[in-house]
Order: C-alpha cells, then structure tokens, then sequence
C-alpha cells in the first residue's frame, strides 16, 4: 500500500439550514486512507457517514447543505477548490459510488444492458468517443462487467429489465457500473443494508473479490461492525458527527478505547449462558440543531466527567495508526 494518503479529509464541516436553524452534521471530522486499503466508516443511523460520503463527490445539496470549513483530497488534489466541470470527469472515472437502494438507481423502463451501455459511453476518453469503439465492442464489455460481477448467464441477462433481478443481482448491476471506468476508489454505501444474510455474505466476497483483482481502494459505510470486520482492513467510528475512534480492525475490536465503540460492539448479540445476550447504548443521538456541549457523547456516556460537559477532547495517537477523540486519555 502507497505510505502517501489516496484520499484524505481535514477537519470538514458541514451545515444545514433547516426551518428550525442551523444543524451542525459534521463537527470537524479528520481521517485519511493510503492506496489499497479498505476502510469502514460506521455508526448509528444518522451520524453523518454517507454526508460524509456524498462531500467526497460533491452530491451534497447547496443548498440547503454548506460546508462551513476543511478540504477533502484526493490524489493530492483539493476536491472542494473544483469546478463542476471538474467534479463531473472525477465522478465515476477515478472515484464511483454505490448506493444501498438499487431500484432508486435504475431506471425500470429500460435493459440492465441498456442502461450499462450508457454508462459506459459516458466515461468513454475523448479518442474513444469518435467511433473507435463500435457498438459490438461496447456490448462486449459490458457483457465482461457483468461477468466481473458473478451474473449468471450474462449474454441472456444483459436484455433483461431491473424488476427481472433479484435485490442482490440488482446490487451486482450497480457495482458493474461503478467499474466501468476502473475507478481508483469505490465507495459503497450501505450496499447489503437491504439484502437478507446469504446474499450479504456473497456482495461482501465480491467486493472483496474485486477488491484484489482491481487494487481498488473501498470505503465501505455500514451501521453493522459485524460486516465491516469482514472486508475492512481499519474502521473509523463516529458518532453525531464527530469521529471518536479510529484504527485497524484488530485493534478495534481487540481493544475499543472510546466508550461509544465499546457501546457498539457490547450491542452485537451474543449467545450466552444459552441464551441470546445484548447491551443497547441507552438514549438516543443529540439534536444537531443545538448538539451538546464539551463531547457530543456525554449525555449518554457511562465514563462522562466534569470536562467532558464543557470541552471538546482533541484525536490523540494511542497507539500507532490507533486514534480516538475522549478525556479519558487525554
């Protein structure tokens, strides 16, 4: 794995403007991933993990969306100092995105064939445009992402409508798409959310699968750590938009420092004394309108001190590559 950073986020900060006033959803989150590496980006519904995501490609919408401070690179290039016209030749050639809701993002009226094909004509280089690749040749490549992805029967499948798939072949299609353009890195979004445990297990092994063929760099946003343990090399867990901790998947889950990883993982059932056992994280995520002072945890925190009403705790190197944002190491 390259030692420089692939993408990299800086203390970002982003606001919305809601009736209600302003929502703070990140409070200066921090983290970097080298070339080659798969990260999982985890937490509670609503924590800012995929903002997080739609910042890397500029999907967020502005407005209501702003982001108030930090800079997002990727490549060594400042993302949010882009035009759009910028943005558009990165979307999808260097960096793709799958989402966790295939039928959202296909279009029902037309072939999964059609549709790939398309796709593929978008991120064709400006050479290839002029008619250096016939209609055969693009059918044919689409025919080997298919292929790429573990469709059965590609050559038949290929005329078929999006309802004609089952929930995990449609993810399968999405994650064909986003390797059109052999992408550098691939965010996936939640991509099993939706899918029951066998056909999550066999999304997981592809991503994985491919993963290994193409080098691709993955950051794979999940609420489950189970799932994250299972492809991930290191795991950033936040928490109302903050980023509490931050390391390798081993030291994760071998030593959580921050109380709320400690929460997560305590809340993963377990079979015990023959019986089903979890520990749920008691209360529920702060109002982001007017979050709380001091560490946004506190209030739900069994560990909370004086200091942790009133000052933010900073990232602190525990040990190496292993960070986490909490007082009681500072």
């Amino acid at each position: 794995m390259d030692k420089k950073p692939l993408l990299s986020i800086e203390d970002l900060r982003i606001e919305f403007d809601t009736f209600e006033g302003t929502a703070h959803v990140l409070d200066g989150v921090s983290f970097a991933m080298g070339r080659g590496e798969t990260m999982g980006l985890v937490g509670e519904t609503g924590c800012g993990k995929s903002i997080t995501a739609k910042a890397v490609l500029r999907l967020l919408p502005e407005p209501p969306a702003r982001i108030a401070s930090g800079n997002i690179r990727f490549m060594g290039e400042d993302l949010l100092r882009k035009q759009e016209g910028e943005m558009r030749q990165i979307r999808g050639t260097k960096i793709a995105m799958v989402f966790q809701n295939p039928m959202t993002f296909l279009n029902p009226v037309f072939t999964v064939g059609e549709q790939l094909t398309d796709v593929i004509l978008a991120h064709l280089r400006p050479g290839e445009r002029k008619g250096s690749l016939g209609r055969t040749q693009i059918r044919e490549k689409a025919l080997d992402l298919l292929r790429d992805v573990s469709i059965p029967q590609p050559e038949s499948r290929i005329n078929s409508y999006p309802h004609e798939f089952s929930g995990g072949m449609r993810q399968r299609v999405l994650i064909a798409m986003a390797l059109s353009a052999s992408p550098e890195l691939l965010i996936a979004d939640e991509p099993t959310t939706a899918l029951d445990v066998t056909i999550q297990a066999q999304i997981l092994r592809l991503i994985q699968d491919l993963v290994e063929r193409h080098h691709l760099s993955v950051l794979l946003i999940s609420h489950d750590l189970g799932v994250v343990a299972k492809i991930c090399q290191r795991i950033a867990v936040m928490y109302a938009g903050n980023l509490v901790e931050n390391g390798g998947t081993s030291q994760i889950f071998r030593s959580p420092l921050h109380p709320y990883t400690r929460g997560l993982l305590n809340s993963i059932l377990k079979f015990s004394k023959r019986e089903w056992e979890a520990q749920p994280i008691k209360g529920s995520i702060p109002n982001l309108i007017q979050p709380p002072p001091g560490c946004r945890f506190h209030p739900r925190c069994l560990e909370r001190m004086c200091v942790c009403e009133k000052e933010k705790p900073i990232s602190l190197e525990i040990e190496e590559r292993h960070w986490v944002s909490c007082h009681l190491y500072s």
